[in-house]
């Protein structure tokens, strides 16, 4: 698979067939994650694997902000948290801002790391779904994430039960500018 039909290819997928992954499968997802970029190779994104009980205790009490991604979380055989380190990325050594954005730099990598978790597992034949709307302090809390990490993002993974089709994308002349 070229990276170009990865990137065509995935598809948020909100629906999972029952099948366990394998611990192995995940952890080659997680290492070709880790080479994405990240502000001066800070590395920070860490990522929680959650099954069973667990998951469905985060699907039912922090999502009841918008219920329909705690189905998707029951729905899923697994669930990855996806956390960082605070007060790295977008901060010099001696712990003041880089630059004018202070620490909205950790979303960027969180952001970066989290699209490309998501390509490494369709590779594989994972889908996957980046879920932004949960009660951040409830899941934090039932994941027990460290002081020192933000609870960024929830993905539900598993073998595709759905074939979602493409959405239509902006034409090309909408996306880009020449000065």
């Amino acid at each position: 698979m070229t990276a170009k039909e990865c990137i065509l290819g995935r598809r948020s997928i909100r629906k999972f067939k029952p099948d366990a992954i394998d611990k192995n499968l995940l952890a080659d997802i997680v290492t070709t994650a880790s080479y994405c970029p990240s502000w001066k190779h800070t590395q920070i994104t860490r990522y929680i694997a959650v099954e069973g009980a667990l998951k469905d205790k985060v699907a039912s009490e922090a999502t009841t902000c918008f219920p329909n991604n705690g189905a998707i979380i029951k729905n899923a055989p697994m669930l990855i948290a996806v956390t960082v380190i605070k007060n790295r990325s977008g901060f010099e050594r001696d712990g003041s801002y880089t630059t004018f954005r202070k620490d909205a730099w950790q979303m960027f990598d969180a952001g970066v790391a989290s699209q490309t978790f998501c390509l490494a597992a369709y590779e594989k034949g994972i889908g996957s779904v980046i879920l932004g709307i949960f009660d951040q302090d409830k899941a934090s809390e039932l994941l027990n994430v460290p002081d020192d990490r933000d609870l960024i993002a929830l993905i539900p993974i598993g073998y595709p039960d759905e074939e979602p089709a493409a959405p239509r994308r902006k034409p090309v002349e909408d996306l880009l500018s020449y000065l």
